[in-house]
């Protein structure tokens, strides 16, 4: 397919989004000019492949994609806009507002400026972790600055439909809202979580389960790109992490009046009711998360299937539910504490799900009911 992005194409930040942009353009076969204040992020950056580092001599880039932190994407976007008189110049900051008002107190000419931001993300970081299908299928934000030209509008979203993403038009500050809450909240809430593991010992730590491992996998984010991001935010981020707090009152006021209970009927009236309420909302919100290709959660049936932790039964598996005509909608795998053996939590349509009962039986699988 024919790229509408149109080079060379400098990238300023090579960290696991910047990297990301370069390996998935370089891969279409655009120049990428590489740019990083770490000598050895971009060497490593050149290595894998996310293009080559800049040099005094390049051509003029066509488009400028800073890969920051948000606490100086201002300062960097006002820099290649000077040095880069002809180029649409885009970043890709987690956080919009903030950014914008930044350059606008600067008395920036935002004419050929648009904010951007690429859902998509991996615990890992740095030039290391980028891979160029990092954005495919995943909205990516663009996000006016009120003054942007049309002509750096259709760039910034020819960016991201090249590099496979979905463009999402938003309002900075609908932007900085929205991931307050589908984003920053969940962070910092794993990262609480994860914290209450310290002081646990060994044999509490081997009851955990894959419930645990699924609420922690991003607290293994790097707190220092996390503190920029949240500081850059705060405002939004503080209203919904109050509104947390409120939850967790009440519940933490429903909890005390049943410890301190002597039975079930002298509990305070509502306190019971307010826990169950509790897990009801957490059933409706999670119920209303975008499901496969974006579309409509559904629920789907789940088939638990005893795999044997050996080289190439997961492969055999996979092989049988595609030979019993049933469309695999999303697979977990979770270890069997104790056991040489791995648990594959396969999702289907619910009316696909005794066919693969029967199916996986017959092929001698041992499910887990």
């Amino acid at each position: 397919m024919t790229v509408a992005t149109k080079g060379p194409v400098r990238v300023v930040g090579t960290g696991l989004l910047g990297a990301s942009v370069g390996l998935a353009l370089t891969r279409e076969g655009l120049e990428v000019q590489l740019s990083d204040p770490s000598r050895t992020a971009l060497a490593l950056a050149r290595d894998v492949g996310a293009g080559v580092p800049a040099r005094p001599d390049d051509p003029e880039p066509a488009l400028v994609v800073v890969a920051a932190p948000p606490d100086v994407t201002a300062d960097v976007v006002r820099a290649e806009l000077a040095a880069h008189p002809h180029a649409v110049v885009t970043d890709v900051a987690s956080v919009k507002g903030y950014v914008l008002e930044e350059l606008r107190a600067a008395g920036v000419d935002l004419g050929r400026y648009v904010g951007s931001h690429p859902m998509a993300g991996r615990e890992r970081s740095g030039p290391s972790a980028a891979v160029p299908d990092l954005f495919l299928g995943r909205p990516w934000v663009i996000t006016d600055s009120g003054s942007s030209d049309p002509d750096a509008l259709l760039a910034v979203r020819s960016l991201a439909v090249d590099l496979g993403a979905v463009p999402v038009s938003m309002e900075a500050a609908e932007h900085d809202a929205a991931v307050a809450a589908v984003s920053h909240l969940p962070q910092l809430a794993a990262s609480l979580v994860a914290a209450r593991l310290r002081a646990l010992d060994e044999p509490a730590l081997g009851l955990a389960g894959q419930g645990l491992r699924d609420m922690t996998r991003i607290a293994a984010s790097d707190p220092a790109l996390w503190t920029s991001i949240l500081a850059a935010n705060a405002l939004a981020v503080r209203s919904v992490l109050v509104a947390l707090r409120d939850d967790l009152d009440r519940v933490v006021d429903a909890l005390t009046s049943a410890a301190l209970a002597t039975g079930p009927e002298d509990v305070a009236p509502g306190a019971l009711a307010a826990i169950a309420d509790a897990i009801a909302a957490g059933n409706a919100g999670q119920a209303r998360i975008p499901g496969k290709h974006g579309g409509q959660h559904k629920a789907y049936a789940v088939v638990t299937v005893l795999v044997p932790d050996q080289p190439g039964e997961l492969a055999h598996l996979l092989t049988d539910v595609g030979a019993a005509g049933v469309n695999l909608e999303d697979l977990r795998i979770e270890h069997a504490a104790g056991r040489p053996a791995g648990m594959a939590a396969i999702s289907v349509l619910p009316d696909r799900e005794a066919h693969l009962v029967d199916a996986l039986t017959q092929r001698g699988w041992r499910l887990v009911q």
